[in-house]
Parts: structure tokens; C-alpha cells; sequence
């Protein structure tokens, strides 16, 4: 089976405790000062105490347009990713003249070339190094850049695949723009990067192997979540039945993945969740009926970081791999599940066994 080498996660390097955040974007979202209660109260209630930031918090209010904005991205993805790979490669006692695939994501930039063809030569990858930036899929791309790796090695047993998530939401907070998806976003949101390293069958390797993936897209959700793109951006579409359509299909999703395998929801050892939010979380554990701590990495995550789109399942693993943050690390031989969800809308499912 494939396994799971290596992981690294990284964040942004300005860090700042919510309530400055919520000082210092308000004056953007909000600079009349008429929806200032609303946003007190919507980023209060994110349960988010910590986040990152590209940039220093003083620096939002001057970034010019779009432009400024994805100029930012690309300098500070750059740097971000660099770190993130170098760790995530060293957790696997690999180099980069090794990796033979690396796909990267991100749904809060564009850059062409890609981040990780820029990285490409800092980094030492070979010439023939194959490369796949993939954008669009949003919060689920850790969950999904995982499975397509692994379905790229199932091909190729002797190869190093790599996965590199870049997501710098602050970048994509809107001007002047009091609507609730926005001030939704402008609370929960933080940055980082994390990477991923996998190896093939034949590579001899410690970590978690991948047993099977599944992917699954739900009928008459787009404007569930996702963004309008436009002269100012990335304008963010989050409906309010976000934790809705989790609690509708997620239960019967992850079981009828585990029951293809001989296995229950009760089964699970550990549970390596997308942290979309709070009413999102509280939504799964309802529909997996999970009220024992099993989401308590994920919850500690939120807490800390928020939620960084694709990068936050991959910090999660991180932490689940190493024990770190409360963590307790899953017995060897036990099985888990990855899981996230993103714009489509849709899940992306991983079954492990450690």
C-alpha cells in the first residue's frame, strides 16, 4: 500500500490573538462602523483565539486591489511552501531530487507559473519532476491531494509523491463588504502551507498507509460554497447551509465507505477532520454520532490556527502523526479516516490504517 512518509505544517508568520484581528478588520469589512456588533459577535463565536497572517495586521488596510493582493500570495506562498516541503521531506528522510510527482493547491491565489514550479529549482527538483497545480477544490484539496497521490503511486510503486497546500485566506477578506459570508470568513480564516510526502509499494517506509480513497460530489449545491471572482477578488459564497448539507450526507457517506471494508464508524481509532468551523464540526459529530473526543485534534486545531482551507486537515494529521497539541497517536494497525469537504460541494474520504 502506499504510505503517508511524511507531513509538515507551517503558518504564517504574524500571529495575532483574535480580538486585534477583529479590530483591525472591521475598519476594512465594516468602515462605517454600522455592522461592527455583528462582526464582534460572528468572530467571537468562530472559537478561533489565534490566527496567522501574511502579512503584518497594520498592512491590510493599505492593500490596493487584487493585484497587491495576489502579489502577496505569491511572494509569501513561495516562502511558505519552500518550508513546508523541506519538512515534510525530511520527516520522510527524503530529498527533493527524489520526488518523482508534486501536486500543489490553493483556492486563495493564482500564480503562473505555479508555486511549485517556482519552488522547482530552490528546492533541487529533477528537470523531469512531474507537476500538477490544481485549483478550485478548496477546504477538501488536503483530503484530495492525498487521494490522487495515491492513485498516481498505485501506478507507480517505486515513486516519491509530494503535496504541497498554500492557502493565505486574509489575502481574499473584501473591502468594504458587510455581508455575512464575508464576515464569516474575515473570523475563521488564518494562513499557512503544509506538505505532504507519499511513497509507493515498494519503498520501504513508516507511517500511515493508505487503504482506499472515495470522492463524492452533492446534487444542486454550487452556490454552497465557493467564490465570485471579480475586478476586487476572490468575493466568498458561504451559504448557511453549509452544516446542513454535512449532516444530510455524511453519516451515510463514511459508512457505507467503511462498510465496503468490513468496518463501522466504531472502528475508527482516530478521525483526521477538516476544522470548517463550528456549526460544521458539531454537524459531524452529529451525523457520525461522535461525542467522545474523538474530534477533539480537530476542535484544538480551530482553536489555534483556524481554519486554513485545504492546509488545515494536513496540520491535523501532522498533529494526530506526532502526538502534538494533545494529540494521542493512533496504535499501530488501527484504522482511521481523513476526511474534509469543500466547494462542489463535496467530500473527499481517506481510509488509513496506521
Amino acid at each position: 500500500m502506499v504510505t503517508i512518509a511524511g507531513v509538515h505544517g507551517v503558518t504564517a508568520a504574524h500571529a495575532y490573538p483574535q480580538h486585534e484581528i477583529t479590530a483591525a478588520f472591521a475598519a476594512v469589512v465594516t468602515p462605517d462602523g454600522k455592522h461592527r456588533a455583528l462582526l464582534d459577535r460572528i468572530h467571537a463565536a468562530t472559537g478561533v483565539r489565534t490566527r496567522h497572517l501574511a502579512l503584518p495586521l497594520a498592512d491590510y488596510a493599505g492593500l490596493d486591489g487584487f493585484g497587491a493582493a495576489n502579489d502577496a500570495f505569491i511572494r509569501v506562498g513561495v516562502e511558505l511552501g519552500e518550508q513546508a516541503i523541506l519538512g515534510a521531506l525530511a520527516a520522510a528522510g527524503l530529498e527533493a531530487g527524489d520526488v518523482d510527482l508534486i501536486l500543489s493547491t490553493s483556492v486563495t491565489g493564482i500564480a503562473a507559473p505555479s508555486l511549485e514550479s517556482r519552488l522547482a529549482p530552490k528546492l533541487g527538483f529533477r528537470p523531469d519532476v512531474k507537476r500538477v497545480p490544481v485549483f478550485g477544490l478548496g477546504c477538501v484539496a488536503g483530503a484530495s491531494g492525498i487521494a490522487r497521490c495515491h492513485d498516481y503511486l498505485l501506478g507507480h510503486p517505486d515513486g516519491v509523491a509530494v503535496l504541497l497546500s498554500v492557502e493565505l485566506c486574509s489575502l481574499t477578506v473584501q473591502r468594504d463588504d458587510a455581508s455575512m459570508p464575508n464576515i464569516v470568513a474575515s473570523g475563521l480564516f488564518g494562513d499557512g502551507a503544509a506538505a505532504v510526502v507519499l511513497v509507493g509499494a515498494n519503498r520501504a517506509a513508516s507511517g500511515p498507509k493508505v487503504v482506499a480513497t472515495r470522492s463524492r460530489l452533492y446534487p444542486d449545491t454550487e452556490r454552497t460554497m465557493g467564490w465570485d471572482i471579480g475586478g476586487s477578488g476572490f468575493r466568498i459564497v458561504l451559504a448557511a447551509s453549509v452544516a446542513d448539507v454535512v449532516e444530510q450526507y455524511i453519516g451515510d457517506d463514511v459508512a457505507g465507505f467503511l462498510g465496503d471494508h468490513e468496518l463501522k464508524v466504531g472502528d475508527v481509532a482516530a478521525w483526521v477532520c477538516h476544522p470548517g468551523g463550528p456549526k460544521v464540526l458539531q454537524a459531524m459529530e452529529a451525523a457520525l454520532d461522535l461525542h467522545d473526543g474523538q474530534l477533539d485534534v480537530t476542535w484544538r486545531s480551530l482553536e489555534r490556527i483556524g481554519n486554513l482551507s485545504s492546509a488545515s486537515v494536513l496540520h491535523v494529521l501532522g498533529d494526530t502523526l506526532s502526538g502534538a497539541n494533545g494529540a494521542a497517536v493512533p496504535e499501530p494497525g488501527t484504522p482511521g479516516v481523513l476526511l474534509a469537504m469543500g466547494p462542489g460541494f463535496c467530500s473527499e474520504l481517506v481510509l488509513v490504517q496506521w
